[in-house]
């Protein structure tokens, strides 16, 4: 993976960034991970205290001297969540944002009164009420400019590794782009107001999008996986307010069975903690997988901080949820389809960086293993191409890097050189020929913010791995997906709402090289 100087940030590529929380020291942890380009406005509801606004203050200085613009200091509505409606859709309105970063609706507990069942958190009650709140204006500002609006929401619990950063509520999307029966291409992404599709009209025609995916209540996070037939499922969380004053999170599932048709309507699969809407509202978002049989596989993370699963076999009917014991896990979960034909998951550690793996023992018990040897940086866990396996970066190098159950040890798939490296997930395609051999492709974001293309021998990542800058900027994880006929495509996402897609130059036998890069919507 190649680097660029943050000073070269393609001309019309800005894009405008809210950050919207209680009051400025909420705001230092977004502004600092914006990379050069974005262009920052910040509302707070309150004035806050003098050492929160200096330490905003020294937070915005360093994002104007790493390449970003600053939309002035912080915009103070000077209210509280429960009156900050009317105020904050008309900042909206002024800022006009495409991206927008906040709090989390639905924090964890930290602690449970034994003897009234009262939950206790580590944030003031005020961070949830914030967020669901710029949630609901953030779907109307959405609903009023007919604009993607992409939202990440930041949980308040730092996590171990470099940089000891706050993890994201709902995880970045990674196999986001999805090819039909007939090869035309659909992509996937969430928003504030829901998933939106955009889908090929023709195989490498014109496109259409983006529309909205019916859905009520979405929350901005979005799974996508293929069943054994590579049709497109989706699985994403859901809010609901409650009449109490409450509101239910539950796990939904919907399916594309035909490009460019409307999905099926989103199920409910509720979850694990359903019956006592406190504990439900924490579910964590889901993993999934299919296995050889076509049943679908789906992972959550309960209110104990372990694991539970829910299966619907091929006929379409589903099983109740079942609790896995083990260790305690974070909210990032990956279920793999394994060789043996059936799923496997990994999950990392919810105190440590250190990756565990449930699998199908006898009898179709579920067994824990906590030897795995490597150790995951937060947010980067993602499916191989080869059964069973995982991608992730290294904990302590940030290398990409490939295990499969069995091995000694993770195999880096990338230049050991930090200024080489990139950053977040590593998407991964299998079922591409190259001079009549078979090849795993992988895409992931490169240290530069481009869109980095690699490839080795399908189930031979030992041999090294051909990486190159494909010329495209990447804002998030860059997708690939391959057709029924081995064609490869690849897509990224720009700002202004638009996407990048490049097919593979067919006409090149002897290597991976993507044709030219044709802008979308």
């Amino acid at each position: 993976m190649t680097r660029r100087s943050a000073a070269q940030v393609p001309e019309g590529l800005g894009h405008v960034v809210a950050v919207v929380v209680p009051e400025p020291r909420d705001a230092v942890g977004p502004v600092g991970r914006e990379a050069p380009g974005a262009e920052i406005a910040v509302v707070c509801l309150r004035p806050g205290g003098k050492d929160g606004r200096a330490a905003l203050d020294r937070a915005l200085a360093a994002a104007e001297a790493r390449g970003c613009r600053v939309r002035g200091g912080p915009r103070v509505l000077d209210t509280d969540a429960r009156n900050a409606s009317a105020a904050l859709a008309a900042e909206l309105l002024a800022i006009d944002p495409e991206r927008l970063h906040t709090l989390d609706p639905d924090p964890v507990h930290t602690g449970v009164d034994e003897a009234t069942g009262v939950l206790s958190y580590g944030v003031p009650d005020e961070h949830a009420e914030t967020a669901v709140v710029v949630l609901a204006a953030a779907r109307a500002h959405q609903a009023a400019t007919g604009r993607p609006l992409y939202v990440e929401c930041r949980r308040a619990e730092r996590v171990p590794g470099p940089g000891d950063d706050t993890p994201s509520r709902y995880p970045v999307p990674v196999n986001w782009l999805s090819a039909g029966f007939d090869g035309r291409l659909s992509a996937f992404l969430p928003t504030a107001a829901g998933v939106v599709r955009w889908h090929e009209e023709v195989p490498g025609g014109r496109w259409r999008g983006p529309e909205l995916l019916e859905g009520q209540g979405l929350l901005p996070g979005l799974l996508v996986v293929r069943d054994p037939h590579g049709l497109p499922h989706l699985l994403a969380l859901r809010r609901t307010a409650r009449g109490d004053g409450g509101a239910d999170v539950e796990v939904v599932h919907a399916a594309q069975y035909r490009t460019g048709r409307p999905p099926t309507p989103w199920l409910t699969l509720g979850g694990p903690n359903s019956a006592a809407w406190r504990k439900g509202r924490e579910v964590g978002f889901p993993a999934a997988a299919f296995d050889a049989a076509g049943d679908l596989h789906v992972f959550v993370r309960n209110f104990g901080h372990s694991v539970s699963h829910r299966r619907r076999s091929a006929d379409g009917t589903w099983t109740p949820w079942q609790h896995l014991s083990g260790l305690r896990v974070a909210d990032e979960l990956v279920a793999v389809t394994a060789e043996h034909g059936g799923v496997e998951l990994y999950a990392r550690a919810r105190d440590t960086a250190a990756v565990l793996r449930w699998y199908p023992g006898p009898g179709g018990a579920w067994s824990e293993d906590r030897t795995l040897p490597f150790a995951a940086r937060p947010g980067t866990l993602a499916a191989a191409a080869e059964p069973g396996a995982v991608l992730f970066r290294d904990a302590r190098t940030g290398r990409t890097c490939f295990w499969r159950p069995g091995a000694p040890g993770a195999y880096p798939l990338d230049d050991p050189a930090p200024e080489t490296g990139g950053e977040g997930p590593t998407a991964a395609a299998p079922g591409v020929e190259l001079a009549g051999w078979g090849y795993s492709v992988l895409v992931g974001r490169g240290a530069d913010g481009g869109c980095a293309l690699g490839a080795h021998p399908a189930a031979r990542p030992d041999t090294g791995v051909w990486w190159q800058d494909v010329g495209a900027p990447s804002y998030g994880a860059p997708a690939a997906a391959v057709s029924r006929t081995g064609r490869l495509a690849v897509a990224t996402r720009l700002p202004g709402g638009r996407l990048l897609v490049a097919r593979r130059d067919e006409s090149r036998e002897d290597g991976l090289v993507l044709g030219g890069w044709r802008p979308v919507a």
